[in-house]
């Protein structure tokens, strides 16, 4: 009778707990170790999207401003002028709005990374980021669609400096619509976030 006892006892006692091993994390129960890592590795996340958003940006300053100095240079005399053709003179105007679009964008996120402080709210510049990265892809994008059909009828009688620089522009702008593009995609990014609503 007494084994009997024994063994009730010892079936009616829970299983030893084991305590996780010393820095594993991933075996901790939630609490506040989960939550500072959590915590930590969201910042990370903001900055790694904060810095791609910047490089993007610096991407298509770099473009827009080859865009804008080839097709400004391309002056060669007589039908030779970018002047002569409003296909052209779109492609500069464009070229220099995003110029002047993205080193605007560069600056302010230079200058919020230097100092950590942001100038608007994030709402405000998710939205400003969001709207105007796409607002700019589209006109880079429709500036670079308009002349490419005036550059090959041009390319097929003569293929010449001037046609060359023609294209470096359009494919400059070209360039800096898929770094506005995937700029757009990070803008989106931030402004569906609930931490940035």
């Amino acid at each position: 009778m007494a084994d009997e006892n024994v063994h009730k006892v010892t079936d009616a006692l829970p299983a030893p707990i084991t305590p996780p091993a010393a820095g594993d994390g991933e075996s901790q129960a939630p609490g506040i170790g989960a939550g500072v890592s959590n915590i930590v590795k969201r910042w990370k996340r903001e900055d790694r999207v904060k810095r791609g958003s910047l490089l993007l940006h610096g991407l298509a300053l770099v473009f827009s401003l080859i865009a804008f100095i080839v097709m400004a240079s391309n002056t060669h005399g007589d039908w030779k002028d970018f002047d002569r053709y409003e296909e052209y003179r779109y492609v500069l105007a464009i070229a220099i709005l995003s110029t002047l679009y993205t080193g605007l964008q560069v600056l302010r996120q230079v200058h919020e990374l230097s100092t950590g402080k942001e100038s608007f709210s994030r709402q405000k510049l998710a939205l400003l980021s969001f709207f105007g990265d796409q607002v700019v892809a589209y006109l880079l994008l429709s500036a670079a669609s308009s002349a490419v059909p005036l550059t090959n009828r041009m390319r097929e009688n003569n293929d010449n400096i001037f046609t060359d620089s023609s294209v470096a522009a359009i494919s400059m702008e070209c360039l800096a619509f898929f770094a506005l593009a995937v700029s757009a995609l990070i803008s989106g990014y931030k402004l569906s976030n609930k931490s940035h609503i």
